[in-house]
This record gives C-alpha cells, sequence and structure tokens, in this order.
C-alpha cells in the first residue's frame, strides 16, 4: 500500500467514475477494496484505484463486464509471475496469459480506430450545422 487507503468518495474523483459505478465493480467482483475503516466502511489503495481505471477504461470500447474479468484475471495472474520461485507460472500458462492480454490490446485498438471515424463523421456533421447557421444554407446538413 503506497498512500493512504481512499474512501470511496475520492476513489470516485481520481478515477472518474460515479459512485453507482465503483459500487456495481465491487458487487461483481471486478474490484474488492483493499482494507475498511473502523466503521466497517470500504476502504481503497492506490492498487485497487489502477484496477478501477483499466476496468473505467474498459467499457467506453464496449468491453462486457466477461470480457473485463478475463483480462484482469490475465493480468493479475501475470503479475503474480515470479520466474524462479515457487510463484513462476509454467510457460504455457503464461504464454496463454500473454495471447490473452495481446486479444485484448488488438480489439481496444480496433474499436478506438472505430471510434475515431466515428468521431469525425460527428465533427463533420456540427461542421455543416455551423456552416448553414453561418448562412451558407447552400451546404447540405446530410452530405
Amino acid at each position: 500500500m503506497a498512500g493512504e487507503p481512499m474512501q470511496i468518495g475520492e476513489v470516485a474523483a481520481r478515477t472518474e467514475l460515479s459512485l453507482r459505478s465503483i459500487r456495481q465493480y465491487e458487487d461483481t467482483g471486478l474490484v474488492v477494496p483493499s482494507a475498511s475503516s473502523p466503521g466497517g466502511f470500504p476502504l481503497y489503495t492506490d492498487a485497487d484505484v489502477d484496477r478501477l481505471m483499466v476496468i473505467g477504461r474498459m467499457k467506453p470500447l464496449g468491453f462486457t463486464i466477461d470480457e473485463t474479468r478475463e483480462l484482469l484475471t490475465a493480468m493479475d495472474r501475470l503479475a503474480a509471475d515470479h520466474p524462479g520461485t515457487d510463484g513462476e507460472l509454467p510457460p504455457d500458462e503464461r504464454s496463454a496469459l500473454v495471447a490473452r492480454v495481446r486479444r485484448h490490446e488488438r480489439a481496444a485498438t480496433e474499436r478506438v480506430a472505430e471510434l475515431r471515424a466515428e468521431l469525425a463523421r460527428a465533427e463533420e456533421f456540427a461542421g455543416s450545422l455551423r456552416a448553414r447557421l453561418a448562412g451558407r444554407a447552400e451546404t447540405p446538413v446530410y452530405s
């Protein structure tokens, strides 16, 4: 635990996630607060915040809860890999986990490209509306 544990409000501000979303991710088991206050309220560590950041970045890219869980599980297993110790992953398992993370990376890259194309179309549309409002009614909105 690098910094002081945080309450959910601070975590929400840091991650730009709503309290409701954070609680939903807790309910689905995607994140488990690492500590609790003397009153029993959940407290989050920097590692919990990092995990929520991953979850929060996956959602707008269209990843499902199950896909998110799959990626987080693979990342957790890879992080726990300690070569040369009893915690070392077998090579075939490590390769499978790396391949899983790479599939998610490719899917994210493809979705980003799709979102950029959608954004370009939206910007073009907004520009055509501005042109119409500027008195250039000959510029069709539907072009």
